[in-house]
């Protein structure tokens, strides 16, 4: 079916905590599926019951400060209700085709800033939504093919892969992707990952550290680490002291730096004693308001 624009939607009836997406321009979907967003949001109890962090950030956002650029900001809503009701159906990375147009450069970084630095109060609400349904990190596809192409050909093993979301981007792209995490989301309660209605809990199949724990022999895969818990958690440096027990010689690292919000003192110190930085991706994206980074390291 063709698409339509959503550029002259004034007539749609909407309540006024989601008014503002439909106030929207420069953004296509078909007829069919625009058809579905309108009728979802006319009726605000269906919203609330289907997709409560969807109906939680209409809510919420209308009374936050956006960017100065209205229309900006409505035709992020409208992304961000269009992918967030539509799963994988829609799209296979719903969260970079969300924050995707308010990527800027910035003070020589890729930034999700809403078209400016500074970012706003209405987008680092969004980002708190975004985190918790998708990952901490943004897998934009410049940064899946990177880490590709660090991996050499060798399979993949994430440890705190959360819902898996990195994962499975880095499987579309043709890895090879075991994904583990302590608290898998789709079997028991993870409070950086919480369940709600209208949501994928797992992107990608998630096991148990007692599962990882069945590997046996040598790590001939490279170890993936993406924003492991920081606050002086020791998963991170546990990790990695288990991945060179076995033999493991190749690291992909995405976080903040040391003293940061991810990692701990003795992951970082062994980082820079055992092992050497051997990539890192320039096109990588992070929230105005992370330092994260993506880091390929070999044992030195």
């Amino acid at each position: 079916m063709a698409p339509v624009s959503t550029g002259a939607v004034s007539g749609v009836d909407c309540s006024s905590s989601v008014r503002e997406t439909c106030i929207v321009s420069k953004f296509s979907m078909s007829s069919s599926r625009w058809g579905e967003i309108t009728a979802l949001l006319k009726d605000e109890g269906r919203l609330r019951a289907e997709y409560p962090r969807v109906a939680e950030y209409l809510a919420t956002a209308a009374g936050l400060a956006g960017t100065g650029d209205n229309q900006a900001d409505a035709q992020f809503d409208l992304r961000f209700v269009h992918y967030m009701t539509g799963g994988s159906a829609v799209s296979r990375n719903p969260y970079w085709d969300i924050v995707e147009p308010c990527v800027v450069e910035h003070e020589g970084r890729r930034v999700v800033g809403g078209g400016r630095g500074e970012g706003s109060a209405r987008l680092a609400f969004a980002q708190m939504l975004l985190q918790s349904s998708y990952a901490y990190a943004i897998p934009a596809p410049e940064t899946v093919e990177w880490v590709a192409d660090f991996c050499a050909n060798l399979p993949v093993v994430e440890l705190g892969a959360g819902r898996g979301y990195w994962a499975a981007q880095l499987a579309d792209y043709g890895l090879t992707v075991d994904a583990y995490d302590s608290e898998p989301p789709n079997e028991t309660v993870n409070a950086s990952f919480p369940g709600a209605a209208g949501q994928v809990d797992v992107w990608h199949r998630v096991g148990d550290l007692d599962e990882f724990a069945t590997r046996a022999g040598r790590a001939d895969y490279v170890l993936f680490l993406c924003w492991p818990p920081g606050w002086g958690d020791t998963m991170a440096s546990d990790a990695l002291a288990a991945f060179e027990n076995a033999g493991g010689q190749r690291l992909v690292y995405i976080g903040e730096p040391k003293g940061g919000k991810t990692g701990n003192d003795a992951f970082f110190d062994a980082l820079s004693t055992r092992w050497r930085l051997e990539s890192v991706d320039s096109q990588f994206v992070s929230w105005w308001t992370d330092a994260d980074v993506a880091q390929g390291w070999v044992r030195a």
